[in-house]
């Protein structure tokens, strides 16, 4: 299966499942957004790419609920529990959509995403960097929550292998464990040293890592 399909047969349990497979959930996603939201002035527009069900959102909007959020995503499915979620709320917004292809059209001061981006091909990546650069005004700011490889394989090996032992031991389900393992064969990772190169390579003036355990890290990218 394509991400689009895998993505959209794992909707509704991606959410719950979410704290097994990230032993440091509260601090990426929580604290980080904690962290940069104290940094930072209340956004006026925030896109989010490859939104899934808005799990990321959801933790900017505790910080900035009067930002007007759009949430774009390749799988419907993901969306539609996204929507969901925001029910009610009238200043976040959807769009099904390759964000490798094209952005929306809005203006927009802050881009985010998470766990998505290391699907891409390098050259998609570098691609899609560039992207965002261009579409972000001065100062505007993209930050990228996702999983990275080591910067060699034998700490990559390292660092897999005890995610991979966290993961059968958490009370995950057969199913949901070959999910994703077959998830992971579309994983594409960069080094948090390799993906800064190419944020800089495209233009970003500040590029600097927040946070970061074994897997998962958080970078901060700021158009000069």
């Amino acid at each position: 299966m394509n991400i689009e399909e895998q993505f959209n047969l794992i909707a509704k349990e991606y959410d719950a499942n979410r704290r097994k497979f990230i032993s440091c959930f509260d601090d990426y996603y929580d604290g980080t957004t904690k962290f940069v939201a104290a940094n930072i002035t209340m956004p006026k527009r925030i896109l989010d790419l490859g939104a899934g069900t808005g799990l990321l959102t959801s933790f900017w909007y505790r910080q900035f609920p009067e930002t007007e959020y759009i949430l774009t995503d390749i799988a419907e499915e993901m969306l539609k529990v996204a929507k969901e979620r925001f029910t009610g709320l009238d200043n976040i917004s959807y769009r099904a959509m390759d964000y490798t292809k094209e952005l929306p059209k809005e203006d927009f001061d802050t881009i985010i995403s998470a766990l998505s981006i290391h699907h891409l091909e390098n050259e998609q990546k570098q691609a899609l960097f560039t992207r965002i650069y261009e579409k972000l005004p001065a100062k505007g700011m993209f930050v990228n929550y996702d999983q990275f490889c080591a910067e060699t394989p034998f700490m990559s090996d390292w660092i897999n292998a005890y995610w991979e032992k966290q993961i059968l031991l958490s009370g995950l389900s057969d199913k949901d464990i070959e999910l994703w393992k077959e998830r992971r064969k579309l994983d594409r990772e960069v080094s948090v040293e390799k993906e800064i190169a190419m944020l800089k390579k495209s233009g970003f003036q500040v590029t600097e890592c927040v946070y970061s355990y074994q897997k998962f890290s958080v970078i901060v990218a700021i158009k000069g």
